[in-house]
């Protein structure tokens, strides 16, 4: 069985180039990192997954975490140094001190979220929160939202709505391509998605097009219709012959 997680590579670059960190967050970031023994990037690391995870869960991928982790708020925690205790309860403390600072000040983080482009490439629903984590294997696709305690599945062209209750979802595991074999990573430890209410199976969200363009043969058989209707005109004595000859030459020259 393998894992995979990932945070939407759209929303992390959003952040980094449409959003630059308030002074007094740099501060706020550099004193808890200080008090912790990191750096302030692994600080900034930390916080922008915070930030997708919206306080209550984050991925990472930082040399002084050893790498690539993951923190669930309720102690669920995975670095890349697997058997270095010491750091494991040092990043756990920053991950818990971080989760505090984003609670504390939503104005360092509302701005980040307002600009996150995940929309476009969005197949869930309309009127669900950016996604915390997205992922996708073996042709099904998945996406958490942790505000609104729904798991979104993309299988078969539809998508499955499922009820999370208190998981905060993170990795993914699956066999076989069976949906029925997704794992998820969660606080409580491994969910599998049987275990979770589907509250609703919906078609994704059309791409808006735009409308196709008029075509030439359209617009040559409108003018021509003008141009009968004119000469009706001309007919019964509204228009005189200058007048017609104008408006036709006008029509004519639009082609």
């Amino acid at each position: 069985m393998q894992m995979q997680s990932q945070f939407s590579r759209s929303a992390l670059r959003a952040i980094d180039a449409g959003t630059a960190m308030p002074e007094a967050l740099e501060r706020a970031l550099e004193r808890v990192a200080d008090r912790q023994g990191f750096g302030l990037g692994a600080a900034q690391e930390l916080w922008r997954g915070m930030a997708l995870g919206q306080g209550a869960m984050a991925q990472f991928d930082h040399a002084e975490f050893g790498g690539h982790g993951q923190w669930l708020r309720g102690g669920m925690l995975m670095i890349g140094d697997m058997v270095n205790a010491a750091l494991k309860v040092r990043v756990a403390a920053l991950c818990e001190d971080l989760s505090r600072l984003y609670a504390e000040h939503p104005e360092w983080h509302a701005a980040a979220l307002a600009r996150r482009d995940v929309a476009a490439g969005a197949w869930w629903p309309e009127g669900l929160d950016s996604p915390s984590s997205t992922g996708a294997q073996n042709g099904v696709g998945y996406a958490f939202f942790p505000a609104q305690r729904r798991l979104a599945i993309h299988r078969d062209g539809r998508v499955e709505l499922y009820d999370t209750g208190d998981h905060l979802i993170g990795a993914v595991a699956q066999q076989e391509g069976d949906i029925a074999s997704l794992r998820f990573a969660s606080q409580h430890g491994p969910v599998s998605v049987e275990s979770l209410r589907r509250v609703e199976t919906v078609d994704p969200p059309a791409p808006t097009l735009p409308p196709p363009p008029r075509s030439d043969l359209l617009g040559t058989l409108d003018t021509l219709d003008t141009l009968e209707r004119l000469a009706a005109l001309r007919g019964r004595g509204v228009l005189t012959e200058a007048e017609f000859i104008a408006k036709k030459t006008e029509l004519l020259g639009r082609l």
